[in-house]
Formats: C-alpha cells, sequence, structure tokens
C-alpha cells in the first residue's frame, strides 16, 4: 500500500513525506519533483507550455508512481484535482488530506517566490483564499485520511499518518 499525501502548497507534504518514508523505509518521491528533475523547474513549464501541459505531466507521473507499492508520494497541490490521478492514486494506496488554515499556509507561501499559481499576481492572499476554497472540498471527497497540521510539528505529523497507514 502507499501512503499519498494530498493538500494546498505550503502545507509540509514533502518534509513530512521524507518523515514518513524514514519512519517506515518505504521510498519516497515528490511528484513535483520528479517533474523537476525530468522536465525543468515547474515555473518555466508553466510560463513556456501552460498549466494543461504541467498537468498533463502530472498524470504521466502518476501512472507511473501508482503501479508500485510501499512509496511515500508527496503530491502537488493540484494533482488530486483531476479526477483520474486521485483514482489511480486510490488504487494502490491510502490518500492522507493535510489540512492547515489559511494563516498557516499563507505565512509559509508568502516568502516563496516560485509557486506559479501565486507568482506575480500581487495579490498572493487573494489567490490562495480562492485556491484553498477551490480545493478544500475535493481534497476531503478524495481522502482516506484528513490530518490537521496546524500547531503541530513534521514529527508528529508523520507519526500520526504513519499510525493511521498502519491501520489501514
Amino acid at each position: 500500500m502507499n501512503v499519498v499525501l494530498c493538500g494546498m502548497m505550503g502545507v509540509g507534504k514533502t518534509s513530512v513525506g521524507i518523515r514518513v518514508a524514514e519512519l517506515t523505509g518505504r521510498r519516497w518521491f515528490d511528484t513535483d519533483v520528479v517533474i523537476t528533475d525530468r522536465y525543468g523547474r515547474i515555473s518555466d513549464i508553466f510560463e513556456f507550455y501552460g498549466e494543461e501541459h504541467f498537468r498533463a505531466l502530472e498524470t504521466d507521473i502518476v501512472r507511473e508512481l501508482a503501479g508500485k507499492e510501499d512509496l511515500v508520494i508527496s503530491t502537488g497541490g493540484g494533482l488530486v484535482l483531476k479526477p483520474e490521478n486521485a483514482e489511480m492514486l486510490k488504487r494502490g494506496g491510502k490518500i492522507f488530506f493535510m489540512r492547515a488554515s489559511f494563516e498557516t499556509l499563507l505565512l509559509r507561501v508568502r516568502a516563496d517566490e516560485t509557486r506559479p499559481l501565486l507568482k506575480d499576481t500581487g495579490k498572493t492572499a487573494e489567490k490562495l483564499g480562492e485556491l484553498l476554497a477551490e480545493r478544500t472540498p475535493v481534497y476531503e471527497r478524495v481522502a482516506d485520511y484528513i490530518v490537521d497540521t496546524d500547531g503541530k510539528t513534521i514529527e508528529e505529523v508523520a507519526r500520526e499518518i504513519v499510525a493511521l497507514a498502519e491501520k489501514a
């Protein structure tokens, strides 16, 4: 069974995913890292080829990873919005929605200029709020488990996910 982490940008999917992999002895993959390693910077992909092309690359990566076992997969923030991706990931794993408040997410993403959906908007808070409102219902629908992250350390969140995964 794969452990799949989904949630908004800035929630800590990468950091927690690495720790879950360490705690369980599973291999860890971050879909954004795989795309960056193979195709270059995500912001460049968005700029030169568009979001639709990036989403197609995500689906290719999901198809590849979902066919393997005992992985920890940290997903990009928009990846599970595509029903095909969520379905593939659910077949071989459990999806954990890492939830954080708007305030927590804003603190974490405000300093990060590499986020293509927030880049150059000049309205980071407004755009983040729109994305959060749009994506949260989808995350909740596709998730097997919801893990609140506000006020918790990476270690605490990772251990909570591991405990839930062991029961699955």
